[in-house]
C-alpha cells in the first residue's frame, strides 16, 4: 500500500521548507515560525506564480508580513490620537521609520539569495519626500525610496555608482543606465514600496487600514530620481473596457462621466445610477481639485461612498485615505434583493500608491488610465490635468498656465508650476500623453509583477484581518500575494524569541534607540554597525546626502528641515556619528560630515 502523508506530516513539512527559505530574516528580527497556512484564492501553487522562485517568493512574503508585525507593536500605534499637529508628525515620522528600517533590513538579508548577477532596486516610494511642491510638514515621512539596491556586495557596488551618476549627473540618462546594465549581465527587479500605507490612519489609532506593500517587477521602472507626486487615476472593470471598445467609444480618464455610467450600464443591464458606487478621496482639503468630480458623479445619481458605507462583504469602507486597498473591492455584484452594483475607483492618488493599484489591476480583471498632477491644490481635475503637459521652457508657458487657470498669473505662481514639470521630467515620469498607463513606467512591453500586501489592522476591502495576538508572544500576520498567475492569502505565526523590550530594540533604527537615550558609548560596536548606520541614513534623511567618489556620503545637516527633524535629534544624531567617526575610523571612512 503507498504511503500517503497525514495532514500534520503536510503541515509540519510545510513549516520546514518556509522556516529553512526566510531563516535569514527569521534569524535577524529574532522570530520562530510556529505555523504557516496558504489559501488559495485563485491558481495554485502547481501553475507558476510568479517570476522569481519558490525561495524567494516565501523570502519575499516574510519580510511583508515581519515588516507589518514589527510596525504593528512597536510603530507608536494610536500615540497621535488627539494631539496636536506636531505631536501627530512625529508620530507618524517615528512610525515610517520604523516600518522602512524593517523592510529595508529583511531586504538586505533576503537579497543574499538572490541569484548572483539580479538585484532589487527601489524605484518609487511612498512618503520619502514631500510630494513635488509641498511643504515639508505635508509630507516627507521616512520611507523606501529611489535608488536603494539590494544585492549581493559587487553587483550592488556596479549598481549604486550609476545610480549615483542617475541622480547627480544631467547628462547620464536613462538609456545609458539600461543599456550598461544589460550589457554587464546584471538583472534588476525593480520595486514600489509603501512600507506604512494609511500612516495618519495609523497614528491616530483607526481600527482598519494601515498596511505594508511592496511590488516587485521583473525590470526597473523608468524613473532617474527620488520623486513624489499626485497621478490622478480611473479603475474600472475590464468588461466595461471591453464593452466601449466594442462600440467604438473612447473609455478613459477623459471620458465624460456621463458616457462613463452609460457603459457601466451597457455592460450590466439593470444598474441603476443609485447603485453606481465611486470610491474617492473624500475631505475638505479635496474639494478645490475633486469637487467637480464630486459632482458630476452626484449629478448622473450615482452614489459617492463616505466613510462608514457598508461593503458587499460587510465591513465598513473609508475615504478618508488609503487609494491603493479599495481596488480589492471594485467590481460588479449582485446584491440579495437582486440588483446590481458595481464599484469603481475615480480621483488621484499619490504616485507610488498610484502605480501600485496601476500594476495590480491587470491581475485582477480590472482596466486603469492616469494623467500626471501637480501637487498644488488650486485647480478642479477637470482643469488640472492639463497643466503637467505645458512646456516649462516655452517662451509662451505664462500664457499657457493662465489659459488652464483662466485668470492672470503671478511671477512666483508661474515659477512653482514650471518647477513641478521640471521635477517630473527630470524623474522621467512621461509627460505630454493623453493618458498614461502602467506600461509607460517600463522599458519593455511585457513585465511581471509580485504584489504583496501584510496587514497590520483589518482591511475592509479584502475582510482580511490584521496582525492576531494568538497568546502571549505568539502573533499570525496575513499577506496577500498577487500575479496574473495566482492570488493566494497567507497567515505567518511568529513566536518572539526575547522579550517585547528587546524585540523593541531589534526592530528599532540605531540611530533613533540612541536619540531615545541608550548610551551608545556603551554599547558593543560591531562592523556591521558601519551598514546598518549608512542604512538608516538614506532612510531617515535623504534629502540631506550627497553621494561621492567610489562609496562616500556626505551628510548636510543644514538641509534638514525642523519639520522633518528637529534640531535636537539633528544635534544628536551628529554626535554619534561624529564619535563613530573617530572611534572607528576604518569602518567609516565612507562618512563625511558638513
Amino acid at each position: 500500500m503507498p504511503y500517503s502523508l497525514t495532514a500534520e506530516h503536510q503541515r509540519r513539512d510545510r513549516i520546514a521548507q518556509w522556516a529553512f527559505d526566510t531563516r535569514t530574516i527569521l534569524a535577524r528580527f529574532h522570530l520562530w515560525l510556529e505555523d504557516v497556512d496558504v489559501t488559495w484564492l485563485r491558481g495554485n501553487q502547481e501553475r507558476g506564480f510568479s517570476f522569481a522562485e519558490d525561495q524567494l517568493e516565501r523570502a519575499l512574503v516574510a519580510a511583508t508580513a515581519v515588516t507589518a508585525l514589527g510596525t504593528y507593536l512597536f510603530g507608536r500605534y494610536g500615540e497621535g490620537q488627539d494631539q496636536p499637529k506636531p505631536v501627530l508628525n512625529a508620530v507618524k515620522k517615528d512610525a515610517d521609520a520604523m516600518s522602512s528600517y524593517a523592510m529595508s533590513e529583511a531586504l538586505w538579508f533576503l537579497s543574499r539569495s538572490l541569484p548572483e548577477n539580479h538585484a532589487i532596486m527601489v524605484c518609487l516610494g511612498e512618503g520619502l519626500m514631500p510630494k513635488a511642491g509641498e511643504t515639508p510638514e505635508m509630507g516627507a515621512n521616512p520611507l523606501l525610496g529611489f535608488g536603494r539596491v539590494y544585492a549581493r556586495p559587487m553587483v550592488a557596488k556596479f549598481l549604486d555608482k550609476r545610480v549615483a551618476r542617475l541622480i547627480n549627473d544631467p547628462t547620464y540618462s536613462w538609456d545609458t543606465f539600461f543599456d550598461e546594465i544589460n550589457e554587464a549581465g546584471v538583472r534588476i527587479w525593480g520595486a514600489a514600496i509603501d512600507t506604512l500605507e494609511n500612516t495618519s490612519r495609523f497614528a491616530q489609532g483607526a481600527t482598519t487600514g494601515p498596511m505594508t506593500v511592496i511590488h516587485l517587477f521583473d525590470q526597473p521602472l523608468r524613473i532617474t530620481q527620488p520623486y513624489e507626486g499626485y497621478i490622478g487615476n480611473l479603475f474600472i472593470p475590464k468588461a466595461v473596457a471591453n464593452e466601449a471598445a466594442d462600440r467604438a467609444v473612447l473609455l478613459d480618464f477623459h471620458t465624460p462621466r456621463a458616457k462613463l455610467l452609460e457603459m457601466i450600464q451597457a455592460t450590466y443591464p439593470g444598474t441603476e445610477p443609485q447603485n453606481v458606487h465611486v470610491w474617492t478621496l473624500r475631505g475638505k482639503s479635496r474639494t478645490e481639485r475633486l469637487g467637480p468630480l464630486w459632482n458630476e458623479w452626484t449629478e448622473l445619481g450615482a452614489h459617492i461612498i463616505d466613510d462608514g458605507w457598508v461593503l458587499p462583504n460587510g465591513k465598513e469602507a473609508f475615504a478618508d485615505s488609503g487609494t491603493y486597498a479599495p481596488i480589492h473591492a471594485c467590481g460588479q455584484w449582485t446584491d440579495d434583493d437582486g440588483a446590481s452594483h458595481v464599484l469603481i475607483l475615480d480621483g488621484y492618488a499619490a504616485s507610488a500608491e498610484a502605480v501600485q493599484a496601476a500594476t495590480l489591476a491587470p491581475n485582477i480583471g480590472l482596466d486603469h488610465s492616469m494623467v500626471m498632477y501637480t501637487s498644488k491644490f488650486k485647480l478642479p481635475c477637470h482643469r488640472e490635468r492639463h497643466v503637467m503637459n505645458l512646456d516649462p521652457e516655452a517662451d509662451d508657458f505664462a500664457a499657457a498656465l493662465a489659459n488652464v487657470f483662466e485668470r492672470d498669473m503671478d511671477a512666483e505662481e508661474v515659477d512653482e508650476y514650471r518647477q513641478n514639470i521640471r521635477d517630473a521630467r527630470d524623474a522621467n515620469f512621461t509627460l505630454g500623453k493623453r493618458i498614461i498607463t502602467a506600461d509607460d513606467f517600463f522599458p519593455k512591453k511585457y513585465w511581471r509583477c509580485l504584489a504583496l500586501a501584510g496587514y497590520m489592522l483589518p482591511d475592509p476591502y479584502s475582510a482580511i484581518e490584521g496582525v492576531e495576538k494568538v497568546r502571549d508572544d505568539v502573533y499570525r500576520v496575513s499577506v496577500r500575494a498577487t500575479t496574473a498567475a495566482g492570488d493566494a492569502r497567507v497567515d505567518l505565526t511568529f513566536r518572539l524569541t526575547e522579550s517585547i523590550d528587546v524585540l523593541n530594540l531589534v526592530f528599532n533604527p540605531l540611530l533613533d534607540r540612541f536619540c531615545a537615550g541608550e548610551d551608545y558609548t556603551q554599547r558593543a560596536v560591531k562592523i556591521s554597525d558601519s551598514g546598518r548606520i549608512r542604512n538608516e541614513l538614506q532612510t531617515l534623511a535623504s534629502q540631506a546626502l550627497e553621494f561621492f567618489g567610489e562609496n562616500g556620503i556626505r551628510v548636510h545637516f543644514d538641509r534638514i528641515h525642523d519639520d522633518l527633524m528637529s534640531p535636537e535629534k539633528r544635534a544628536k544624531i551628529r554626535e554619534v556619528l561624529e564619535w563613530y567617526k573617530a572611534n572607528y575610523p576604518v569602518w567609516f571612512k565612507w562618512l563625511e560630515l558638513v
